[in-house]
């Protein structure tokens, strides 16, 4: 029986967030600007690609389920040749995982083509949606992300731009767009309170929008800076206009993307995501010190903090598990006798490297705790003499309604064990974590604690929400 990787590993080792989007303006080889681009922020979404170029003032489309050279071959690439396109990656955090909801999401109007990329979560899309139909709107998907291109359209009688700006402040929460016209304009939009990533860039002056900097420099674009909250770009054969809508008074950036989710070659806010990473792990190091013979991560979760701190704490870097860069994506079921082969088969550790010492595991985050658990247990079973596990984030005790895959507090171990009873759980011999004026302060950002979103730290969201809705929420109604 041929089966799915989650089906039988620890699923989900990670939180996933919602998607990766890319946009260029009037480039002879846009679509394979956008592929590459596409590729290089495959780490934001791996259920689903999808490019849309326009071609003879329409817009065409190739989307799939997968991964990017999955869903693209040189043939699909060839029927794309466009001018001005976007792309999208996707991981789902609202709406279903099908096809129908890969992006992007293109509809006609008037004669004219639109077609969007959204990375976030709107948190009003079920009250918004719920109007749209009361007025005859007819919905083809259940992602939020149709939701605004509804709102674009009505708005059109006020102008092209008046309709931009009076569709994004109807909508709440987590978000950045990038938008694509039949006549060749691509847009870029970011949320009032700029919870997700987005930045523009410029290559041999044709203007590029990405979600992180890492897919600027695959195509070999150079940064010219990040949207600001509220911010809507337009780009067309005129150049670059900025509109502005109703910023919100404090900034929001989700503090994940530099735990996490960022890549760590990515500059966010000015600041390079390694170097924050590893400033983690030093500040770590400095308020959760212990003796072992060697620092560790998991990989690939932990690395860059694990040098931080092992260049604090003057005790030796190793890589003690060795990943299997060739697992695929669908494996042959194994035996009930291999246990823990969903473990095993990601991550093997050296043995002679490793029996009868003391370990520190630098890990970036704890949210379910089930892969950790296994991963401690094979460790114990290897010989290894103690286990000491350092996070370099605080607990995650509260769920994320912005655009994180995990939006119920059930999920989180944190919010129902203390720290003593997690490191108890996991099999530890000890367990710290790093605490959030040292998460903040370690980011190098003047006044850090007016720039982030760290509801899922502190349980402080800065968006209200309807905490009875879940990822499906829009599918309720249908």
């Amino acid at each position: 029986m041929i089966f799915k990787e989650e089906n039988f590993m620890a699923y989900p080792k990670k939180p996933r967030e919602a998607c990766g989007i890319f946009g260029i303006h009037h480039h002879l080889e846009s679509e394979k600007l956008t592929y590459f681009g596409l590729y290089a922020l495959q780490h934001r979404g791996q259920e689903s690609a999808g490019i849309a170029v326009v071609q003879n003032n329409k817009i065409v489309s190739h989307k799939g389920m997968g991964l990017v050279p999955e869903v693209f071959d040189a043939s699909h690439l060839k029927q794309l040749k466009g001018t001005s396109a976007i792309g999208h990656v996707r991981y789902s955090t609202t709406g279903s995982s099908i096809l129908s909801n890969a992006q992007p999401f293109v509809v006609n109007h008037q004669k004219k083509s639109y077609g969007v990329a959204h990375n976030g979560n709107l948190v009003n899309a079920h009250t918004l949606k719920k109007a749209l139909e009361e007025t005859g709107s007819i919905f083809q998907t259940t992602m939020d992300s149709e939701v605004f291109l509804h709102l674009f359209v009505k708005n059109l009688k006020h102008g092209f731009e008046e309709a931009l700006v009076k569709s994004v402040e109807q909508l709440r929460g987590a978000f950045s767009f990038v938008m694509l016209t039949s006549d060749g304009n691509v847009i870029g939009i970011k949320d009032p309170n700029g919870f997700r990533p987005l930045c523009l860039g410029i290559l041999n002056g044709h203007y590029v929008l990405a979600s992180e900097s890492c897919a600027l420099d695959l195509v070999q674009a150079e940064l010219v800076r990040e949207l600001d909250p509220g911010e809507i770009v337009i780009i067309s054969e005129d150049g670059i206009k900025s509109l502005q809508t109703s910023a919100s008074a404090k900034r929001c950036f989700c503090i994940f993307e530099f735990i996490y989710f960022a890549r760590p070659d990515s500059t966010i806010y000015g600041k390079n995501v390694y170097q924050i990473r590893k400033a983690h792990g030093q500040r770590l190091a400095r308020e959760a010190p212990v003796d072992a013979d060697i620092v560790m991560p998991f990989p690939d979760s932990g690395t860059y903090a694990a040098i931080g701190y092992s260049k604090e704490s003057g005790i030796p870097f190793e890589m003690g598990m060795i990943r299997n860069h060739y697992v695929g994506r669908t494996f042959i079921q194994p035996t009930q006798s291999m246990r823990d082969f969903g473990v095993r088969v990601k991550l093997n550790p050296i043995r002679d490297l490793l029996k009868g010492k003391e370990i520190i595991i630098i890990e970036d985050s704890i949210i379910r705790g089930t892969t950790a658990k296994t991963r401690v247990k094979a460790l114990r079973e290897l010989g290894v003499k103690k286990i000491h596990m350092r996070v370099s984030c605080p607990p995650h005790c509260y769920p994320c309604h912005y655009g994180i895959d995990f939006s119920t507090r059930g999920e989180l171990i944190a919010a129902s064990k203390s720290v003593d009873k997690l490191k108890d759980y996991l099999g530890l011999d000890s367990l710290q974590y790093l605490s959030l004026k040292g998460l903040l302060e370690s980011t190098g950002i003047e006044h850090p604690e007016n720039h982030f979103c760290k509801a899922c730290f502190d349980g402080k969201y800065p968006v209200k929400f309807d905490e009875h809705l879940g990822k499906n929420c829009l599918e309720i109604s249908f």
